[in-house]
């Protein structure tokens, strides 16, 4: 499931969850039930905003990290043979 992060502008808090793409969240007491958090004073019907923000990549610099992220990273040797160095 993709993170979505929304804000408050009554507030002005910004909270982090994790929704299927097809859920829609409009008010500060959705946002606050999905995330698990208290809603504290502001009311629950207040509106809040989904921000866009960029998706966190996974770049690996390691064969342990190739491993530890499930792919396979494989090296041609001299003889034209590829040999799989993340095992």
């Amino acid at each position: 499931m993709p993170t979505y992060d929304y804000f408050c502008a009554s507030n002005n808090q910004k909270v982090e969850v994790r929704h299927s793409i097809h859920e829609k969240l409009t008010t500060w007491g959705e946002l606050c039930k999905l995330a698990q958090c208290d809603p504290g004073e502001t009311p629950l019907d207040t509106p809040v905003q989904r921000l866009i923000s960029v998706p966190s990549l996974l770049v690996p610099t390691s064969n342990s990290d190739y491993k530890s992220a499930g792919l396979t990273k494989l090296v041609k040797r001299d003889s034209g043979v590829y040999e799989n160095v993340t095992t």
